[in-house]
């Protein structure tokens, strides 16, 4: 994966994107121990059925299954923190985990305006009523040959 355009990509880009000015970029650590492969919905099911067997499993029957830990408790106490010391006016969460739901309640008693941006997901009501705005600022499936999301990675023409 490290050798694909999409990953070389979105690693410039978030090393670009942790430099901005009012930007905080918070990663998640990878768990690699429960982190692999795992066999999708429809061979699982076409195995169960007996209509396959496993050694009729191909390549394109896997997905990556990847296991992240830490980053809604960090992003959950930087807002905390920047609310209760009135650091900021507003913060702009780009997310959609209802974990979010206290740290997004904590910041608007506050006084904190909270912009969510969940990027065309769903999101669960009891989020919903804990924010101020929603809002989705990119196309829905954007790529890097689609989107130019930061003039550094824009090609001449675009």
């Amino acid at each position: 994966m490290e050798k694909s355009d999409t990953y070389t990509w979105s690693k410039d880009f978030y090393a670009a994107l942790a430099n901005k000015r009012k930007v905080a970029l918070r990663m998640g650590e990878l768990q690699e121990g429960e982190s692999g492969f795992r066999i999708k919905s429809k061979p699982i099911k076409r195995l169960l059925r007996g209509e396959m067997a496993v050694s009729d499993l191909k390549q394109s029957d896997f997905e990556l299954d990847v296991v992240q830990k830490g980053v809604d408790m960090r992003i959950g106490l930087d807002i905390s923190l920047m609310a209760f010391k009135k650091q900021v006016t507003q913060i702009v969460l780009i997310a959609g985990d209802s974990d979010f739901v206290p740290a997004a309640k904590h910041a608007r008693r506050e006084g904190i305006d909270f912009i969510l941006d969940p990027m065309w997901h769903g999101i669960k009501p009891g989020l919903n009523e804990h924010i101020d705005g929603l809002r989705s600022c990119t196309p829905m499936a954007p790529s890097p040959q689609s989107e130019c999301l930061h003039a550094d990675f824009c090609g001449a023409n675009q």
